[in-house]
């Protein structure tokens, strides 16, 4: 064990700060929230969210570049709103995310629609709505999509996700870009795959897409998959199919320890060069950013309830659980752990974990820390994949959520009561 004194620092939380020995999140203090308003709670941070934005508009600068957030990272309309304001456009993969994108104000004609499983009903809502363009992933949608978008005497603007079958060397369940992957359409398919939407009635063809994987801290797969992409534009053309725009996916990965991730603008410039080069600067980029816009804007605090020394492990059981950050037990992730109000002691090397009756419902493991019951701790990084994959599991109410804008907070989800999880359930007479 050894001393504890100082008071940690942030890893890549630049709004989240200690002051006066109390983490804050911009000018809020997070003691004073866990104890207004109860733990867990996940605090996600305006100005962060701000400055997350303008690193894609500084490394944009006049180029012709759309953002679209990839909001399956965090969904709340409070964030969507913001993204929104700034000019965002959205990706979404289902037709509940469309729903929130349109209640958030947000401009269906900049909504690019992914995902391999798109119901009929999801296709005429998103034609209803105007959306840009439907990411196709498969020959059997291409068929489903110019049937919908006849049955209502409109055209579907289509781009065929393609997958260029590259390792994207991050965690197998986030790589999406091989061949044994769901995702996409073989790169060796894909010009027949054009063909055949070419010859598709109510199918407009628009663009090329590819998403090879989340959590990218290396940009070269990026320029592996968009050498294949090129070839196949450039092979598009030569049987008189062009298309406007490239859709390069999002992925960028955020620091969650020791991580250097790339910046957009090192992405960009170099995928303009290349774009140039290829003599095909006139086509518009889209990117579809999740993580790297939300990721570190977010904390999720929790509460201490007790302090367990076993023979083998030292346990801090919080009052979050793997209901409420699934990432640690699905992807082993690792989260930074701080504590709101460091006190002096000695340090024991902790596990952090839940209530949830698993072995696997941990969050955090051999932490050196200086701990008592009540303390309240906050989990780093639960800006993206926190609140979304959330669940009820042993009927557990979901955290509030909280959006901090300087020395102001604002509830943007109110937190779930029992009664609220009972609703909808009946028994037989």
């Amino acid at each position: 064990m050894t001393s504890h004194s100082a008071q940690p620092s942030l890893i890549g939380h630049p709004h989240f700060h200690y002051k006066n020995g109390v983490l804050h999140a911009e000018g809020v203090a997070l003691d004073s929230l866990a104890n207004q308003l109860g733990t867990p709670l996940y605090v996600y941070s305006r100005a962060a969210l701000a400055q997350a934005w303008q690193s894609y508009r500084d490394a944009i600068g006049d180029r012709p570049v759309l953002i679209c957030y990839g909001m399956k990272a965090n969904s709340n309309l409070a964030v969507l709103k913001e993204f929104a304001r700034l000019g965002s456009g959205f990706d979404i993969v289902s037709g509940g995310e469309l729903k929130r994108v349109l209640a958030a104000g947000g401009d269906p004609a900049k909504v690019v629609f992914s995902g391999v499983g798109k119901q009929a009903w999801e296709m005429r809502a998103a034609l209803e709505a105007g959306v840009k363009c439907f990411n196709v992933e498969s020959e059997a949608e291409l068929h489903r999509l110019s049937e919908v978008a006849q049955s209502m005497g409109q055209r579907a603007s289509v781009s065929l996700r393609v997958n260029p079958d590259v390792d994207a060397q991050t965690h197998p369940y986030i790589s999406t870009g091989l061949k044994e992957n769901k995702f996409g359409i073989a790169i060796e398919s894909a010009l027949d795959a054009y063909r055949t939407a070419a010859s598709l009635p109510g199918l407009d063809i628009v663009g090329v897409d590819c998403h090879i994987g989340s959590q990218l801290t290396d940009i070269s797969p990026y320029f592996d998959a968009l050498e294949k992409l090129l070839d196949l534009i450039q092979q598009l053309a030569t049987v008189g199919i062009t298309v406007q725009h490239l859709d390069l996916g999002g992925g960028l990965g955020i620091r969650y320890t020791d991580e250097v991730p790339p910046s957009p603008k090192a992405l960009l410039d170099q995928v303009f060069e290349r774009l140039q080069a290829r003599g095909l600067g006139h086509l518009h980029l889209v990117l579809e950013p999740g993580r790297s816009l939300v990721g570190n804007a977010g904390v999720l605090l929790t509460t201490v309830q007790y302090l367990k020394h076993a023979p083998a492990r030292n346990f801090a059981i919080v009052d979050a659980a793997m209901n409420d950050l699934l990432r640690p037990a699905l992807y082993d992730a690792y989260h930074g752990v701080q504590p709101v109000s460091p006190h002096d002691g000695d340090t024991t090397q902790y596990d952090i974990v839940g209530p949830v009756c698993e072995s696997a419902d941990w969050l955090a493991r051999q932490r050196p820390l200086a701990l008592q019951a009540g303390d309240v701790l906050a989990l780093e990084s639960a800006g993206a994949y926190a609140m979304v994959m959330a669940s009820n599991y042993n009927t557990r109410a979901r955290a509030a959520e909280v959006m901090v804008d300087g020395d102001q907070h604002y509830i943007v989800r109110q937190r779930e009561t029992l009664d609220d999880l009972l609703r909808g359930e009946s028994t037989l007479p």
